[in-house]
């Protein structure tokens, strides 16, 4: 390595240790304060008293700058003063008097406190930087048939990129060759590795295990679920909590209200109590420093940034500290049905047709009908067909009546399915001794086949309860939250699937559109209502929800309709969020109260004489220093 190298070796090795210092100089700076202080109280002790001086101003300088800078620069702003103007003033009033030591020791504290509140703030991103960390930034691009490494901005929708065993996967997109197992617990927390095949659906972020699969990109970079999940956190981060915004809005007053206390405390007791003018002074700078609201300004940020960052960690995604809050109030929950309390593919059960009608025959008529449906109940029975190997071909003619079913011309001949009302309900119902009936009470959704000669075949279907479902909802009525189901599924088929998940109640031939009216009356029974769905099709009752819940495997649309997205269809999770929305609440009124408390002990010790200025200090940046850690809690839940 020639000289030239090596010194560009030691500028780059410079540069990364200064980068790396960066976080940390509010702690610095507040620790080589209080070594200044230390410096400033030796030299007083051996009399060099102009020397101490200019040790203790230094700590003002070095300690207070960035408080100072902040406090200054947000009062410009917001034309409002703030807590660190008042602690500016009580510093540069304490060294007035002469009090330079319990002057410094004050811009210690303030600046060790700041310090502990960037730590926090730090702390609370450190989900978003794990996540950053992991993003790929370099892809194996195919062009030409030949492999090029190029940035990951650079990519474009349709680009082929190869992804090999061991890396991460650069960009979302449908692998079109290879096959492999994919770790995708970055995108949905499951530890479990998953198999994919050719068509199927990969993120970016995730890891690819075994096997090397050619990827057809389907997003840019910047639109990625990955990028999606850092900048909802990073959003959620920003978005103050309505506590918040009240304690900041009551700020600006406390802090007029203090300063007026003050100019009467610096007269007041000197005619009235006959007080010297130094004590007078004296009594009115300590009420400077005990009577501001650091602490309790200090009381919920931090304690909501932790909560919300436990949340990420454990694939709970808040889109503000308001939902976060809000959830702690929830009286009641709605399910959506389908793909929420159970699997959302329900498989085919039982087929009863019409006498003279041949099974085969039929589900190749349905199947015809149904493979243009995307509705959950269509795609089994098309599947189901499938499975059975029965040929089917698009229909003539299809007419689609949402909620309700789809009309078809299949071989020159009409046909109807759907519900019993879509199909002849009274028909329906006395079809073969009115065995739709007994189907339903046993918890399956039944599906009616007509032609012109009247009901041709009923196919009853099951979606099958996911395993946690009832471990879930025993979590939520624990937490005393009353819950219900919203289904299109007849009455006794709902019945019978609410008492197998041990729900509450439900409201069954719930049509999508009818959702919204029901969510609107259950929150004028229960005040605060959320809402849990797949995040498509519940979109507007997700809206009019308090709270809306996705359950979308990180879906993007689950990540733009709802207040909170469960990154894996996993519903205790929704327990566990209320939990943490209840001890975040906790611990906020306890910061509030001992801060309040922590003010008025202080203030009252003032008046009578007893407190001085540096058990004053102490007490009121102790109390700060106590409620950031007591909020810092709440990452470890």
């Amino acid at each position: 390595m020639n000289a030239q190298a090596k010194v560009l070796q030691a500028r780059q090795e410079e540069a990364h240790w200064i980068a790396s210092l960066k976080p940390h100089a509010e702690l610095i700076a507040a620790l080589l304060s209080g070594v200044l202080i230390l410096t400033g109280w030796l030299l007083d002790k051996n009399g060099l008293h102009s020397a101490a001086v200019t040790g203790y101003v230094l700590a003002f300088m070095i300690g207070g700058f960035a408080k100072a800078k902040e406090g200054i620069e947000e009062t410009i702003a917001d034309k409002e003063l703030n807590v660190e103007m008042l602690m500016i003033f009580a510093a540069i009033g304490s060294a007035l008097i002469g009090y330079w030591t319990e002057g410094a020791i004050l811009i210690f504290i303030f600046a060790l406190s700041g310090a502990l509140e960037t730590y926090t703030m730090n702390k609370s991103q450190k989900e978003i930087s794990s996540l950053m960390d992991i993003q790929p930034e370099e892809a194996w691009l195919i062009r030409n048939g030949e492999e090029e490494k190029v940035h990951v901005s650079s990519l474009a929708v349709g680009d082929l990129i190869l992804v090999k065993p061991g890396e991460r996967i650069p960009a979302d997109g449908v692998i079109s060759r290879g096959q492999t197992t994919i770790d995708e617990a970055a995108i949905t927390g499951e530890s479990i590795p998953v198999s994919k095949q050719k068509n199927g659906e990969v993120f970016a972020g995730t890891v690819n295990i075994t096997g090397s699969v050619y990827v057809e990109v389907t997003k840019p970079a910047s639109e990625t679920l990955f990028q999606k999940i850092i900048q909802l956190v990073q959003s959620a981060q920003s978005e103050k909590s309505p506590s918040q915004l009240f304690i900041e809005k009551f700020e600006g007053r406390y802090v007029k209200v203090v300063l007026a206390a003050v100019a009467v405390m610096m007269f007041l007791p000197h005619f009235a109590l006959g007080w010297s003018w130094t004590e007078t002074f004296y009594r009115a700078m300590v009420l400077l420093v005990v009577a501001s609201p650091c602490a309790l300004v200090a009381s919920i940020m931090p304690a909501t940034l932790s909560a919300i960052s436990n949340g990420a960690r454990h694939g709970i995604l808040f889109k503000g500290g308001v939902h976060l809050e809000n959830l702690s109030n929830i009286k009641a929950i709605a399910f959506d049905k389908t793909g929420t309390l159970t699997k959302g593919k329900p498989e085919v059960t039982d087929i009863i047709v019409r006498e003279g009608l041949a099974e085969t025959e039929l589900l190749s008529v349905v199947a015809s009908i149904e493979s243009q449906s995307n509705h959950p109940l269509a795609q089994s029975i098309v599947r189901f067909s499938q499975e059975k190997n029965i040929a089917y071909s698009a229909p003539d003619q299809l007419e689609d009546a949402a909620g309700w079913g789809v009309k078809g011309i299949v071989n020159g001949k009409q046909w109807k399915v759907g519900k019993a009302d879509f199909v002849g309900k009274e028909a329906a119902l006395s079809f073969s001794e009115g065995i739709a009936n007994e189907l339903a009470a046993s918890g399956k959704t039944t599906v009616f086949a007509a032609d012109d000669q009247g009901i041709a075949a009923v196919i009853a279907l099951k979606d099958l309860i996911r395993e946690e479902t009832k471990h879930a909802l025993e979590l939520l009525h624990q937490e005393g939250i009353h819950t219900i189901m919203l289904t299109g599924d007849n009455a006794i088929t709902a019945q019978a699937i609410a008492k197998e998940a041990h729900l509450d109640t439900f409201i069954a031939e719930c049509l999508p559109e009818h959702k919204v009216d029901h969510l609107k009356t259950l929150i004028d029974d229960y005040q605060t209502v959320a809402m849990v769905g797949d995040g498509i099709n519940d979109a507007p009752a997700l809206a009019t929800a308090n709270i809306g819940i996705a359950m979308g495997e990180g879906s993007d649309v689950a990540l733009e309709t709802a207040d909170i997205v469960l990154m894996k269809n996993d519903l205790p999770k929704i327990a566990e969020a209320i939990r943490l929305s209840k001890k975040m609440k906790r611990i906020i009124k306890q910061n509030v109260v001992f801060s309040i408390a922590v003010i008025m002990l202080l203030i009252i010790s003032n008046f009578f004489q007893v407190l001085d200025l540096p058990f004053g200090v102490i007490g009121h940046e102790g109390s700060t220093i106590l409620v950031i850690l007591n909020g810092l809690r709440l990452l470890r839940l």
